[in-house]
């Protein structure tokens, strides 16, 4: 800028030298030398600025593809990780876990129904159980119309309870099917290199296995408790009966004595 201006003021004296001598050729002729080298300056300067801001917009393009390549390098896979990531091993380890991901969501759900199903069942019982005590404690004291309403109350319960009985049957060999499938999905898994996957669905299988033994318990205490109930009314329907016996063999003392 300041060459600029030196040729700016050279070129006024020069135009106001011309106007005032025009004799002086050689103060012309050194104008005229320095409006060329002023010319020349501003010719450089330019090349230089454009040279600058050429540079300025390769920096910016820099700049601009900085940020991208980091974004790519967040989200992207290197081209020899993705080799090494679609390698057969690889992509047999992914696969063992997609199955054993599968595997502990089919154990999941069956040992859900299976257990709710123990549960329902063991309900069933225990409520065959109280109506069938309720039963043996009123006998001799009931209508026969109050009898025939707890004996199809009785038999309805015992319905019910073998229907239970039999979905815990029919779930318990899907579930059963579903710890075998997850023991050979962990078998696999951990053959194919994907030991983390085999050891979740094994842990998964001990977890299953657990609940379902807790569940399987109180059924089994559920049947028990019907077992001591069945041989009380085994014992209470003897007594009744040796009580009607007497009763019959009383009225018919009596009768006799009255004849008598």
């Amino acid at each position: 800028m300041q060459a600029v201006g030196q040729c700016s003021v050279c070129a006024s004296r020069a135009a106001g030298g011309l106007l005032r001598n025009p004799t002086d050729l050689s103060l012309l002729r050194t104008n005229n030398n320095v409006l060329r080298r002023g010319a020349a300056c501003i010719r450089f300067i330019s090349r230089k600025s454009g040279v600058q801001k050429l540079g300025e917009r390769t920096d910016t393009k820099h700049i601009s593809i900085a940020p991208l390549s980091v974004g790519r390098g967040l989200y992207a896979i290197p081209f020899t990780q993705q080799m090494e990531n679609l390698s057969h091993d690889s992509l047999i380890r992914r696969a063992a876990s997609v199955v054993t991901d599968s595997s502990c969501t089919f154990l999941s759900q069956t040992s859900l129904a299976l257990i709710n199903a123990l549960a329902d069942y063991s309900k069933a019982v225990h409520t065959r159980i109280a109506v069938q005590r309720r039963y043996l404690a009123s006998l001799g004291k009931l209508t026969p119309a109050e009898k025939d309403s707890f004996l199809e109350v009785i038999n309805g319960q015992r319905a019910e309870a073998s229907d239970r009985l039999h979905e815990c049957k029919r779930i318990e060999s899907t579930w059963i099917n579903a710890v075998n499938l997850c023991k050979m999905a962990a078998e696999a898994a951990h053959t194919s290199g994907a030991e983390q996957a085999s050891i979740t669905v094994r842990t998964n299988i001990q977890v299953a296995q657990s609940q379902v033994a807790e569940a399987r318990k109180l059924s089994a205490d559920a049947e028990k408790k019907l077992a001591e109930t069945k041989v009380e009314e085994i014992q209470r329907m003897a007594e009744y009966a040796a009580f009607l016996d007497d009763s019959e063999e009383h009225e018919v003392h009596e009768a006799y004595l009255r004849e008598d």
